[in-house]
């Protein structure tokens, strides 16, 4: 080979490295682009309170904390803390997730009001999901729709309505859930990381993609009786195991045959129901084609790296790593509120009242990792704890 021919042959192959290296880099930066418009939230000044009021004592554990040794009796030594886990899957340390489950009917994300409100802890280093859900009636404060919508205020439900591009009231990042993001952090603090929303449409596919879910009801839920009428349908759900295909799925999560507080803990069944599916030996293999088959079609803006981080984790997870957060009622009062730009004017629209400073305060434990008055870790086992739940 002459020197003439070394030298191109040296610049072929320095030029395919430069070329691998460009596709290389290209395909890293896809795989962590967010699938959608970031939250881009202000960072959180809420510095939380250093005691809770004494009356506020709602998610106290029964259990009362150990005794005291007796006098004289020595005192255990402490021991060194342990060294810090690592994160598995590759992920962050935690993760919080905004999750709404719209209104909408159809494929489509121009409308709809945000039926289901949940924030989601994710821990990679205590592998656990802790989830909480905000009542939609609550009465807030929406911020950046004034120019627009002439109005600072409405129900929980409604800055994800605003937000999205159907109704042009809101010009900020993330749309619909941008501003639910916007709204839980002005009134509560709330500072989620990610966001996921699903409409009714999108969920009935997913159920359907896995052939259907299996739920446990511990009661019977009537749906000829449903409080809305749009729900109403000549069919009952059984007490003890149900299966249930994706339109089953979708009518059970959307009644309301007691309280909103009693559909919460039916949909709290229907997400361990769609969660014992997907971790199932016959689909786990098929989880990346699902993902794949519906990341067009929700709004979200985690990236294809974070949702192969949280399937990774989804299949190390038990049952009891999945804790639900049930509020106490007895927190909340009915009242009505009277709203001159909105369609109930005679009789005012049902809301929630409830201390928003004790909200504050139960969000920010939650996004610690802690439950206010119980610090520990879930259970070996499902326990019957007052105000928490697990998937069996």
């Amino acid at each position: 080979m002459t020197n003439t021919q070394k030298i191109i042959v040296f610049f072929l192959i320095i030029g395919i490295v430069f070329f691998c290296c460009l596709v290389g880099i290209s395909a890293y930066t896809l795989w962590q682009k967010p699938l959608g418009p970031s939250l881009e939230l202000p960072t959180s000044t809420y510095a939380p309170l250093a005691t809770l009021p004494p009356t506020w004592t709602p998610f106290a554990e029964q259990n009362p904390p150990p005794a005291y040794p007796a006098t004289g009796t020595p005192v255990p030594t402490a021991t060194a803390p342990p060294t810090p886990a690592s994160a598995l899957c590759g992920g962050p340390d935690s993760m919080i997730i905004l999750a709404i489950g719209s209104s909408q009917h159809v494929d489509s994300y121009l409308y709809g009001l945000a039926d289901v409100i949940r924030l989601v802890r994710v821990d990679f280093v205590q592998p656990s999901v802790m989830i909480m859900s905000l009542p939609r009636d609550l009465y807030v404060e929406i911020p950046d729709i004034s120019d627009h919508y002439g109005t600072t205020h409405g129900k929980l439900n409604q800055p994800y309505f605003y937000g999205n591009p159907g109704m042009g009231y809101y010009d900020g990042p993330g749309e619909g859930p941008g501003l639910m993001a916007r709204t839980l952090a002005h009134n509560f603090g709330a500072q989620p990381d990610r966001y996921i929303a699903v409409n009714m449409a999108v969920f009935t596919k997913i159920v359907n993609a896995v052939d259907g879910i299996t739920v446990d009801l511990p009661q019977a839920v009537d749906a000829r009786y449903a409080a809305n009428p749009e729900n109403r349908r000549n069919v009952v759900f059984p007490s003890g195991i149900n299966y249930l295909n994706g339109d089953q799925a979708l009518l059970l999560a959307r009644l309301r045959p007691i309280s909103v507080f009693e559909r919460v803990k039916t949909q709290n069944k229907v997400l361990c129901g769609l969660y014992d599916k997907l971790t199932s030996p016959s689909v786990v293999g098929d989880i990346p084609g699902i993902i794949n088959a519906f990341k067009d079609n929700v709004q979200t803006d985690l990236s294809p790296e974070e949702i192969s981080q949280l399937s990774c984790l989804g299949t190390q997870l038990k049952g009891s790593d999945i804790i639900f957060l049930n509020w106490d009622e007895d927190i909340f009062t009915m009242a009505r509120q009277y709203d001159t730009t909105g369609a109930q004017l005679g009789e005012g629209s049902f809301i929630w009242n409830v201390d928003f400073a004790l909200m504050r305060e139960y969000i920010a434990a939650f996004e610690r990792g802690e439950w206010l008055g119980d610090t520990s870790t879930a259970p070996a086992a499902p326990v019957d704890y007052p105000n928490k739940s697990f998937c069996d």
